[in-house]
């Protein structure tokens, strides 16, 4: 789909700024990428961009032909994390936590690059998020070629606020943490970013059609990043985690952009 962007820039942000420039939107990812194993997989891959493991103790499980974790229905995406109790080793990732759980992550094929071609993109999504301890749902950005940058859409750490995160380095970080009410329950998180110059983006945070905050992304821009959906445990999350399965489910996962 391609529109006339002008006007639509301005309903997207809620009429906040954004560059006055002749585009035309398009569509990246569609909400309907959940309808079927077949859609799923021509937009996202399985797992970490990176493999399997990351900063928790859930090792990530899923492929074409393994849908314990990452299960469709219904155009909703499930991740499911269950406790194990057999010694797997570690997490290869720092910092190495031992492994407790099974989990599921997927990652979107197409990457998210602010630039002069595509200087306007939207990330969304509506997510029923759990929040218990040592549970850690997240819906991210996250450089391709480097770490940072890093841009957290939505980000539970085992109670019911939301973390919007800007990482600009280690300990450059923007942090806009919101109580949610019934993480539970379904709600839309999204993300507005756009060039303003040629290092740097705003990030425009949103909650359930709230504004809630700008960021800027210094030196984010023309730096291809993965789009994530997973679930991890424990770590920043807290522990112990929960012994029963955990649930993190999704739908409508919305990719657009301008091109100029």
């Amino acid at each position: 789909m391609r529109i006339a962007a002008t006007a639509l820039v301005l309903v997207l942000t809620g009429g906040l700024p954004s560059p006055a420039r002749a585009a035309a939107w398009e569509d990246v990812i569609g909400p309907g990428s959940f309808g079927g194993y077949g859609a799923l997989e021509s937009e996202w891959n399985y797992r970490y961009p990176w493999g399997s493991d990351h900063n928790g103790t859930a090792r990530m499980y899923a492929s074409a032909t393994d849908h314990n974790h990452v299960s469709l229905s219904g155009g909703v995406l499930t991740l499911k994390a269950t406790r194990i109790s057999w010694n797997e080793g570690n997490s290869s990732a720092d910092p190495h936590l031992p492994i407790r759980y099974h989990s599921g992550a997927i990652h979107a094929k197409e990457h998210v690059v602010v630039n002069d071609q595509f200087p306007n993109w939207e990330v969304k999504g509506e997510f029923q998020a759990p929040s218990a301890r040592g549970t850690w749902p997240a819906f991210w950005l996250t450089g391709v070629n480097s770490w940072p940058p890093e841009s957290d859409v939505l980000e539970f750490k085992g109670d019911n606020r939301n973390w919007f995160n800007t990482f600009r380095t280690s300990s450059d970080v923007s942090s806009s943490v919101v109580g949610v009410s019934s993480p539970g329950s379904w709600h839309t998180y999204r993300a507005w970013i756009t060039k303003v110059n040629a290092t740097d983006v705003d990030i425009h945070y949103y909650l359930d059609g709230r504004w809630i905050a700008k960021h800027t992304g210094r030196n984010f821009a023309g730096k291809p990043l993965w789009l994530i959906i997973n679930l991890q445990m424990e770590g920043s999350s807290g522990s112990p985690g929960p012994t029963a399965e955990t649930v993190y489910r999704a739908r409508n996962v919305y990719i657009g952009r301008t091109r100029a």
